[in-house]
């Protein structure tokens, strides 16, 4: 096939040349210079460096070109970015499927990515998420892996399963869109607090009793806008979530294990400079969990640390200070 990724950073790059194994890539950059980079050194050094293009993976900075006669769109942006790149395919015409790995709630409307895309989307366009516990450096090197396409149609998500799959990227289908867009959200939020839990040397056992319990939080969550309990149980729940949660390579545990050391969030995002989802996403999800009522104290937790500045130890405090309860009741 002729595909489409559409963001040229870590993840975009990432899959574009995984995906290359088997298919024609365009790989899409608004950014010129970095095309140009691009093309003349046949890698991303600026956020894979080392790992060398295949032939057949190309790079365009026109959208127009890179869309021409695909057969698959995939986007690869910052959430922040799903919106605009949707409204910039409707203004060309576009009808190719479309598949997106963003990943969060969109700052202001609380939306699901599905959301925003049935918002800006032809509705008879075929469309889903790719989602799971992969690391961009390792994916690009060919080490193994497997990620969740889901979306809504399961005839969609099984035709693109078989469409992508490599032998080094297994691929899984579902059709719990907003499940597996749940569990990619809210893992980024509670790998913030396991970062800050490492960062102080809280210890083992604090930070399984942390997953656990963020993992039931994540579901509570999911299940009450609609998801499947059982998603959480998936490569796109706790599989993600302990990638994520305990990995080096991961900018949410990052953030975690900065807040540990006291920094400042606008110091922490300079530090990283790399988006780092769990940050906009915890306030979003915190803000959709109170309007709904429903119990997230780790989320609320994770929220207090980054916008109010609360510290650190008070809220470990809070936490472990909450009343005894049935431990699956909500």
């Amino acid at each position: 096939m002729q595909i489409a990724v559409l963001g040229a950073g870590a993840w975009g790059t990432a899959l574009a040349i995984r995906f290359a194994d088997r298919h024609q890539i365009r790989l899409w950059s608004r950014e010129q210079s970095e095309v140009d980079a691009m093309r003349a050194d046949r890698e991303n050094k600026r956020f894979l460096p080392g790992l060398a293009f295949p032939a057949s993976l190309q790079v365009e900075s026109e959208l127009a070109t890179a869309i021409r006669d695909v057969a698959l769109i995939l986007i690869v942006t910052p959430l922040a970015g799903l919106r605009p790149t949707l409204q910039l395919l409707a203004k060309l015409g576009n009808k190719a499927p479309v598949l997106w790995a963003c990943k969060g709630l969109e700052a202001g409307t609380m939306q699901l990515p599905h959301q925003v895309a049935e918002e800006e989307l032809d509705p008879t366009i075929p469309r889903g998420m790719l989602s799971g516990p992969s690391f961009a450096q390792e994916v690009a090197a060919g080490k193994p892996a497997a990620v969740t396409i889901a979306a809504s149609d399961a005839a969609f998500a099984r035709l693109v399963v078989e469409e992508l799959n490599t032998n080094v990227l297994r691929l899984y289908a579902s059709a719990d869109l907003v499940g597996v867009e749940i569990g990619a959200a809210v893992k980024n939020v509670l790998a913030i607090a396991a970062g800050v839990c490492d960062g102080l040397d809280l210890g083992l056992n604090a930070r399984a009793a942390l997953l656990t319990r963020g993992l039931a939080e994540m579901a509570r969550f999911g299940v009450a806008l609609g998801a499947r309990a059982e998603t959480f149980m998936g490569l796109a729940g706790i599989g993600d979530l302990m990638l994520t949660a305990t990995g080096d390579l991961s900018r949410n545990r990052r953030v975690g294990l900065l807040l540990a050391e006291g920094k400042s969030l606008n110091d922490i995002l300079v530090h990283l400079g790399h988006v780092a989802e769990g940050v906009p996403t915890a306030k979003e999800v915190l803000r959709q969990a109170d309007a709904m009522g429903i119990e997230m104290p780790i989320t609320r937790a994770v929220c207090q640390m980054l916008f109010e500045n609360q510290p650190v130890q008070a809220i470990i405090g809070e936490l472990m200070g909450r009343a005894p309860k049935m431990e699956n009741a909500h």
